[in-house]
């Protein structure tokens, strides 16, 4: 079965921004979290840090309707550099009104509120933020209720 994902890189904070998805949206994390650590030494490649060992190799948490959002490290010393843009946003169409409320209330903590929460022209109830990690999150809710 076809499906799209989103996958997240992050400098070396990718676990604690999942346990604060997991938080939001709840589940569990499919898999587990797998480790830089538990990946075979590649021939001829230089050893890796120990600081890196325990780092997220990847972690995958279903979100809403069957999306799901994916993630890994990029540390700087594996070659990785991690640049925040404004190109991408997570597109989120909760089934009702109370539920975009709820999510919106707990990813825009700590962030940067983009447009509140609101009625739009097109009829839809409409919102935007970052969140705390610098993600880009939109909300859209067709329902009255």
């Amino acid at each position: 079965m076809s499906r799209v994902s989103t996958y997240l890189n992050f400098p070396r904070q990718t676990e604690k921004a999942f346990n604060f998805y997991r938080s939001v949206f709840g589940g569990e994390f499919v898999g587990g979290i797998h480790r830089l650590g538990e990946t075979p030494q590649q021939k001829g490649a230089a050893e890796m840090a120990d600081a890196d060992k325990n780092l997220v190799m990847h972690v995958a948490l279903p979100i809403l309707g069957g999306h799901m959002l994916m993630g890994t490290d990029a540390p700087e010393s594996m070659g990785f550099e991690v640049t925040f843009g404004n190109n991408i946003y997570l597109n989120l169409e909760p089934d009702t009104r109370a539920e975009t409320d709820r999510l919106f209330s707990l990813l825009s903590a700590g962030g940067v509120m983009g447009t509140q929460l609101q009625e739009m022209f097109w009829g839809d109830y409409f919102g935007s933020c970052t969140d705390k990690f610098g993600v880009q999150w939109m909300f859209n809710c067709s329902s009255k209720i």
